[in-house]
């Protein structure tokens, strides 16, 4: 395999920047209807699905239509991070109000982005949306995706309980905030709360979710609904974050050994596909199929990626690292991350990078509490500073 350091050579960022440089202004009216319409069709499929007869096709249909659709308005949070500044602030409030206090997901709950993208922490413990998948046995991925099953009633204990309990107790807080407010998939991440963060308007966002999640309860101990909404939220939300994990799982190759990694590193471990758009946009919403293109690029608005992948693909050399990043379809790439995981289980020498990855993880957590900034991290958005 080429060096890390043969394709730095080769190939440069500044490069592909020059080459989609017009490409970086988000265009919010794209934003706005894209959002209203699937929070539309979302809520509109979800509650026929909550009131619809059990297992019956109707059911059944509008679950589906919920899953996908709710898992579109979902991944406007990974949209919301990389906002700069006050950029589309009317955005990043309205969907907070309307998506995200209601789904349990606030936007600052996506402050670990920050370190997926950051050349010292990506690909390491530090990083919240990595595991060495790649390299590990084949259990680790059967673990991975039942922390889906988990995850629901994991959000629900965080703002029913922990949320209350910790407005009452500053240590509680400090805990709540660097351990569990974080979606990841990397369940030991710590996160660095920054100076600057907002934390009063956090506290609002939290106390909303608060509210939102005991109206779950308290809808059917007081009558307003019945007690089967209670597993019929349940099971849509397992399928929205289930759809999630696929997408996550095909996103990375996960071959880190826990060292960081430089953007071209960052580049050869991440994938774009290319693939039926209908499919592609249900399973990989707002073009995240060109995942490798947003880890070059990260400021590039959603709308833009699929343009801005094909003139890549037009201009920059042939075999460059980012020739090598793409698949030509959704299907081949699952053949190859199976095959390969099922390779990686076999071998030895992959297995002792799943374990190096796992002792630097366990390094990184014993240093957590020293004293440390942010200014070796990637540059943290104001957006996710004050937000929304």
């Amino acid at each position: 395999m080429e060096s890390t350091k043969a394709k730095e050579n080769q190939f440069s960022v500044a490069q592909a920047r020059d080459i989609v440089r017009d490409l970086f202004e988000a265009q919010p009216t794209i934003y706005w209807l894209d959002f209203l319409c699937s929070l539309t069709v979302g809520y509109a499929a979800a509650s026929i699905y909550l009131t619809a007869p059990w297992f019956s096709v109707t059911q059944i249909a509008a679950y589906l239509v919920a899953g996908f659709a709710l898992f579109r308005v979902g991944s406007f949070i990974h949209e919301i991070v990389h906002f700069p500044g006050q950029h589309m602030r009317g955005f990043k409030i309205a969907w907070n109000l309307l998506a995200g206090i209601p789904m349990l997901m606030p936007s600052f709950f996506y402050l670990n982005h920050i370190d997926h993208h950051s050349p010292k922490h990506y690909g390491t413990g530090q990083d919240g949306e990595y595991l060495p998948l790649g390299n590990g046995p084949l259990r680790d991925v059967l673990y991975f995706f039942l922390q889906v099953l988990v995850l629901p009633l994991a959000m629900f204990t965080r703002f029913a309980i922990v949320t209350p309990i910790s407005f009452l107790s500053p240590a509680v807080r400090t805990w709540a905030l660097e351990r569990f407010s974080s979606y990841v998939i990397n369940l030991k991440y710590r996160q660095q709360i920054p100076a600057s963060a907002s934390r009063t308007w956090w506290a609002a966002m939290e106390a909303a979710c608060c509210l939102r999640a005991w109206m779950i309860p308290l809808g059917v101990a007081m009558g307003i609904s019945s007690w089967d909404r209670i597993p019929a939220l349940y099971l849509l939300a397992v399928l929205t974050l289930g759809l999630n994990y696929i997408r996550n799982m095909v996103a990375h190759r996960y071959e880190s050994d826990g060292q960081p990694m430089s953007p071209v590193g960052q580049l050869s471990d991440s994938i774009n596909f290319d693939g039926t758009p209908i499919v592609t946009e249900l399973f990989f919403p707002l073009y995240l199929r060109y995942h490798a293109l947003h880890h070059l690029l990260p400021t590039l608005p959603y709308h833009n990626l699929k343009k801005a992948h094909q003139r890549l693909i037009d201009q920059l050399p042939a075999g460059s690292p980012y020739h090598q990043a793409l698949y030509p379809g959704f299907w081949s790439l699952m053949r190859d991350v199976w095959s390969h995981a099922v390779a990686a289980s076999r071998d030895p020498n992959q297995r002792r990078k799943a374990d190096q990855w796992y002792q630097r993880r366990e390094a990184m957590l014993q240093q957590f509490g020293s004293p440390q900034t942010r200014s070796d991290a990637a540059p943290e958005p104001p957006s996710v500073r004050q937000v929304a």
